[in-house]
Order: C-alpha cells, then structure tokens, then sequence
C-alpha cells in the first residue's frame, strides 16, 4: 500500500557572508609573532633565572628511606583499596538489577506489554478471542478494491446514500464523486493506499456516527482554507496511517500503540473502525486548529498519528470510547 498524499519540501537556504581579511594585517601580526616567539629548542620548560637557585635552597636536600618506603606502601595499599570498592559496587548494582528484575516478574501483569531482547515491544498472553479478531481484521487489509465486484461497487454506492440521502446516486463514474472528495471521476482509482478496508471505514464512520461524518464532510466548522482537503480521499490515507502505525501488516505487532490496540479487540471487534472515526476528528480538529490548506495534509496526519500514539499508550485506556478524543465524536 502506498500514501495518497506527498509532501513537497521547499525550503529556501540562506546565504552565509563571511567578513573580509586583511592581507596586511596577517603579514603584520607574522612579523610581531616572528620577534615574540622562543626558540622552542633553547626555551627551558620551568625557567634557568635566579627564581630557580631560590627554590631550590627550600627544598630538603635528602630524604631518609624509611620514609620513601612507608609512601609507597601507602600509595600501593589505597590503590588496591579503590579497586576493591570499585569491584564491590558493580557487584551491588547488579545484584539490585537482579532482584529488580525478579520482582518485576513476579508482581508484573501477565497480559500487560512487556520489550523484547531486541528492544522491540511485543504482545503477550492474547486471548483465543483476541488472536481471532486480530486474524480477521488483517484479512481486511489484504483485500484490495475491485471495481469489477458488485460488491465493493455496492458498498460505493451505500456510502452516497449515507453521504447524500436526498441526492440522486450518480453513475460509478461520473465528475459528482468529487463533491465527496474524491479526487477523479472515478472513486475507485483513490482506494490504492486503503484497499476496500478504507471504504468500509467510511460507511462505518457514517452508519454509526452520521452527525461528525456530515461536519466534517461538509466542513461545517471552523475558518477553512480555501484549498481544503478531499474528505473520502483524506479517509483513505487515514486507514492507511493507522495500519502503518499499529502495524498491522507484520508477523509479530512490534509498536507500543499496536501492543496496546491489540488488547482492546478484546471487547471490541470494531476497535479499528471505532479508532478510524477517532482518527477523522483529531485530524480535521488539528487542521483547523494549524490553519492549513491541501499541501500541508501529510504533516496534519504525521501529527494526528503522534497525538494517537500518545493516547493508546496512556496504561489507563481498556476501549476506543476511554481515548480523550473520543468525546470529540458526535452520533
């Protein structure tokens, strides 16, 4: 699968103005350094004047050697003493990494996401349930749209009557899908990225949540910009986004927010329908919120995938209604 939308990078670079040298002046500053400068041969280390024949008449002309002795066997005795506490305090730490460790397992949740030896977070201990909803949802995502199946030609024409009930359904092909935001007079050359799982994301977003579906399909809220985003075309890169972002698509769920979503098809076999209608709100509350117009849509869903994240991850969330943005939804 592949995203709709791409972003275009256009940044200007600045030039950088570097200030001028003086040719006279580094010939000026060779002659004084010329006349400055020792020769590094002759130079003493710690000086040949008068100072040092007064040093040397404070400084004990002999030492007896009992006490030469008893320094370094001081010296010896408190080395082997720093390696000594040296030793013992790797010997502490890791011995309270042990028991931490031990008590870890032994109090820790079971069900609860735990990281693997490569760092990765896996899933563990899914129920029966949950590994059979998780099977049929990603039998979802390996059906592509085929504009040759009555069916899927059906469920396109399902999500005009929920969009427009009191429109005239056009023909498959015909320039009226662009008023849903599709981008071609054809729906179907839009569904690359989602497959047929993005438009029954759609359908669901408007059987089961008819008010939010109609804002934000008619933009009934907020200043917008005169080049909005295509809401049915949107709604396809945000099915997407979520697969990307729980992972869906791999053997083993290895991101934090897929562990975490995995937990909830416990209770909810439409947790990633639920999740896609959640998704629709934050990003067009996010558009508005950033003022943004078409060409900024890729980091309005970056943003709205980070804010998701964050959410699923909060440790205190057992369904899609606990997210906080679900109080954003309106039936």
């Amino acid at each position: 699968m592949q995203a709709c939308f791409i972003q275009p990078a256009s940044m200007a670079s600045k030039a950088i103005k570097r200030r001028p040298c003086s040719s006279e002046s580094d010939k000026t500053s060779e002659k004084r350094m010329e006349t400055t400068v020792s020769d590094p041969v002759t130079e003493p280390l710690l000086g040949n004047g008068p100072h040092e024949e007064k040093n040397k008449r404070y400084e004990p002309a002999t030492r007896s050697d009992f006490w030469d002795g008893t320094r370094e066997e001081c010296l010896r005795w408190a080395h082997l003493l720093s390696i000594f506490i040296a030793q013992s305090a790797r010997k502490i730490v890791n011995a309270l990494s042990e028991f931490g460790s031990l008590i870890a397992r032994l109090f820790g949740c079971s069900s609860a996401p735990q990281s693997s030896q490569n760092g990765q977070t896996v899933p563990l201990n899914l129920s029966p349930l949950q590994v059979e909803r998780l099977k049929l949802l990603r039998q979802r995502l390996d059906v592509p749209y085929d504009c040759s199946s009555v069916k899927h030609q059906d469920a396109l024409k399902e999500l005009w009557r929920l969009a427009y009930p009191n429109r005239q359904l056009p023909p498959l092909k015909s320039d009226l899908w662009k008023d849903m935001g599709w981008q071609n007079s054809d729906p179907s050359t839009d569904f690359r990225a989602g497959g047929f799982l993005s438009l029954e994301n759609l359908i669901y977003f408007a059987r089961n949540y008819p008010d939010s579906f109609h804002r934000l399909l008619h933009k009934a809220e907020g200043k917008r910009a005169e080049w909005e985003y295509p809401f049915a075309a949107g709604g396809v890169n945000i099915s997407y986004m979520l697969v990307q972002m729980l992972d869906l698509q791999s053997g083993k769920i290895s991101t934090k927010a897929g562990v975490h979503f995995v937990q909830l098809l416990e209770d909810d076999e439409v947790a990633f329908d639920n999740l896609f209608c959640v998704a629709f709100q934050v990003l067009d509350a996010q558009w508005l919120a950033r003022r943004a117009s078409y060409m900024e849509f890729n980091e309005v869903l970056k943003s709205t995938r980070v804010q998701l994240e964050k959410e699923l991850t909060m440790g205190c969330i057992s369904s899609v209604q606990d997210l906080p943005s679900f109080r954003m939804l309106k039936r």
